[in-house]
Formats: structure tokens, sequence, C-alpha cells
């Protein structure tokens, strides 16, 4: 009798744990010949919540742990992918990648996230600053992460474009709900187990996997999430996010680049979703012995 295969169950990824989606609904993905491959799990808004609920309550520990600490975090997933090599390049090709770009996208992913990972310790001194001002006092005006950021991420890379709109946002100290590509979304799932053996604490990284068109508003729309980034280049999809995303003016950041690009490997992503904190500081009269305000 012949073996049939386990096959792997996609599912989602929140707060640390793999969920199927609470709506209990599925889109069906098939290979480049029309046969079926996969079961995807369709995310619904309650799913988003959840996501948001598990992002904001890591945000505090996450902002908080030291600019070494995240860098030795990123450079373990970078670790943990370069050792499952070969299940994101079977997961490329199942999707239609030669063995050639399968690769490249791999490789590309595992730099990119050992680029970051250098990052971030020392975004915080090139974009920082002392300012001049007239008063006795001394300005600084320094980086802070935003918040809680929602990505809906490249529709036509299933990792690189993943890897390059998340990684900046959790180096930067932000906590994430991404939205895979809806069309290429296995590595989204697979890298989300990267994620949960790379000691990243549960809820600064969750991935939701569906249609664009059913997730899009309340990503943009929903009042704890403090900045959207959306990947693609579709008028009415932008026109709708920002519409939405006005509601509580969240900041609104449209990537439309070739992430295989090498200029599209830059701190600018880091910063992007930094808010300028600027403290005064009363300067010391020596004359005096006393402080001058």
């Amino acid at each position: 009798m012949k073996r049939l295969d386990v096959l792997k169950t996609y599912k989602i990824y929140i707060d640390g744990q793999f969920p199927r989606t609470e709506s209990g609904r599925y889109y069906t993905l098939n290979d480049t010949k029309g046969n079926m491959l996969v079961n995807i799990c369709l995310s619904s808004k309650k799913d988003f919540k959840n996501a948001v609920v598990a992002a904001r309550n890591a945000f505090s520990g996450w902002s908080n742990r030291s600019a070494l600490n995240r860098s030795q975090i990123l450079y373990r997933i970078a670790e943990m992918l370069e050792s499952r090599r070969a299940q994101f390049m079977e997961e490329l090709i199942r999707q239609g990648y030669s063995k050639t770009n399968a690769n490249k996208e791999l490789e590309l992913s595992i730099d990119r996230i050992v680029y970051y990972a250098g990052w971030c310790d020392k975004y915080q001194q090139i974009y920082s600053s002392v300012n001049p001002v007239a008063s006795s006092h001394f300005n600084f005006s320094v980086p802070e992460p935003m918040g809680l950021v929602s990505v809906i991420s490249s529709e036509e890379s299933s990792l690189l474009g993943l890897v390059s709109t998340l990684i900046p946002v959790i180096a930067g100290g932000n906590t994430c709900v991404l939205l895979a590509s809806e069309s290429l979304p296995l590595c989204a799932v697979t890298f989300a187990e990267v994620l949960n053996s790379s000691d990243v604490p549960k809820g600064v990284v969750n991935i939701l996997t569906g249609k664009r068109s059913e997730l899009m508003t309340p990503f943009a729309s929903h009042m704890d999430v403090n900045a959207i980034v959306y990947c693609g280049a579709i008028p009415n999809e932008i026109k709708l996010i920002k519409s939405e995303a006005s509601k509580n003016v969240k900041r609104v950041f449209v990537y439309d680049v070739d992430f295989y690009s090498q200029e599209e490997q830059t701190p600018y992503y880091i910063n992007n979703l930094q808010e300028i904190k600027t403290t005064w500081h009363p300067i010391e009269n020596i004359g005096s012995g006393k402080a001058g305000y």
C-alpha cells in the first residue's frame, strides 16, 4: 500500500500561538499546473483584533529591551532561517519559483535580517541630535518607537517582501500585525515558526493570512494601530488606506519598491517608524552654583 504523506496545516500566528482562524474559513492555493497545493486560513476581523491586543500587550516589554538584546534576537532569527534553508527552498519552489530564484530570495532574506540586526544599536545615534537653543538649556531629540504597526506585505514576494517590511518594524522597538501575501503565503507561516523559536517574545509579531479585500479596512482603521505600512501600487487600495487611517491620524507608508534591490536595504525603514522625542534640560550656572531656568 502506498503511504500517504502527512501534509502541513498552515495556520496563523497570534500571541506566540498557532491557532486556526476563528471564522473556520480557508482558501485553496494551487500550484502552477492548477493542482491543489494547500489550504490557507482566511483570517477574520476578529483574528485581527486578537492580534492587535497581543501586539499592544507586548509593546512595553519589547520597546524597553536594550538595543543590544533586540539585535541578538534578530540575529537569532537569521540563524534559525539559515538552519531551515531546505524547508524554505521547497516552499518557494512549490509556489512557482525556480531553484535559482528561490535560493536568491532565501539568501537575500537571511542577509537582510543580519543587516537590520546590526542597525539595532546604531540608528539612534544617526537620527538623534543636540539642538542649538537661545536659552541656557540642553535640547536633545531622540527617536522612540511609534508603537503598534500594521503591515500589508508585498503580494509579489513570499519571503523577502515580508522580511524587508517586518524586520525594520521590530528592530526599532515596535510590535507588528502583518498580513502575508495572498497568492504566496506559504513562507509566512513557516517564518512564524522561525520567530517562535528565535527568542522573539510572544505578541511582538503576529502574522495573518487571508484576503486583502477583507482585511485592508480593519488594518488601516483600527484605533489602537499607530502606523500602517502598505506594499503595492494599487490606487484604490492606497486611497482606502489613507482614508481609513485618517480616523485616528495614524502614519501611512506606501512602499512601491523592488525589495531585491540593495537600495531597499536601509536604516531609513527603521527611522520611518520612529517618533522624535525632544527633551529640554537646564544648564547649570557655574558662577552661582544654581541651575539656570
